[in-house]
């Protein structure tokens, strides 16, 4: 199950993976950056903890640095929200 976490500027919506465990029992929660384009999508998947990009198809590299920089600046946010099924809005 994916999550929505934000959307940017330019329509792109971040998501994040319910908390999911390895078969060697490390916790890790996947994040999923997706924009629309004019034939479908543009996106890119990066696995907590590890931080490795799992995905990318159609974002510069540009626009991966800066993603790599919120994920590493939330990654304790997604693993919170991931473990709560979401963010939850009253």
């Amino acid at each position: 199950m994916m999550y929505p976490y934000m959307t940017l500027a330019d329509e792109t919506e971040i998501l994040h993976s319910q908390l999911l465990t390895d078969d060697n029992g490390e916790k890790r929660v996947v994040v999923h950056f997706e924009r629309p384009t004019e034939t479908g999508f543009d996106m890119a998947r990066c696995s907590l903890p590890s931080y490795q990009w799992i995905k990318r198809d159609g974002f510069t590299e540009e626009e991966i640095h800066k993603f790599e920089m919120i994920v590493k600046s939330n990654a304790h946010l997604f693993f919170k929200y991931a473990e709560n099924g979401g963010i939850q809005i009253a």
